[in-house]
């Protein structure tokens, strides 16, 4: 059975600390999907953009250490070692962080229907 995410105030407060991290780290054109009701593999989907392998890496590892020194759970991170496409599970929030070129070339937003509609 599917939660909402209304009936789940971890969600939204998981939801907003990415939101948060991603706004203070200075990542660009960070996209919030609502899935709940759409995807069992998450109530979020957030996709957001680095200006640098670096700069990507670092979004990442900071988002995973906050989520875990807040929410005493360790998220799984992929695509470190490159960091043009790092992929933080969280559980009831994915996110996704993208070098530009990257995120242009796979475009995750179109392929799950929402373009820009989905502006945090």
């Amino acid at each position: 059975m599917q939660r909402s995410p209304e009936a789940d105030p971890g969600v939204e407060a998981l939801h907003q600390l990415v939101l948060s991290s991603l706004d203070d780290d200075q990542a660009v054109e960070i996209v919030s999907i609502p899935l709940a009701g759409k995807s069992s593999i998450a109530d979020y989907m957030v996709v957001a953009s680095g200006r640098s392998t670096r700069q990507v890496a670092s979004m990442a590892n900071k988002l995973a250490e906050k989520i875990k020194t807040d929410f005493g759970r360790s998220s799984r991170v992929e695509g470190l070692p490159t960091a043009d496409w790092v992929l933080i599970d969280a559980g009831d929030v994915i996110v996704h962080l993208f070098r530009p070129e990257v995120r242009s070339f796979y475009n995750l937003e179109r392929m799950w229907g929402f373009g820009d509609a989905g502006q945090a």
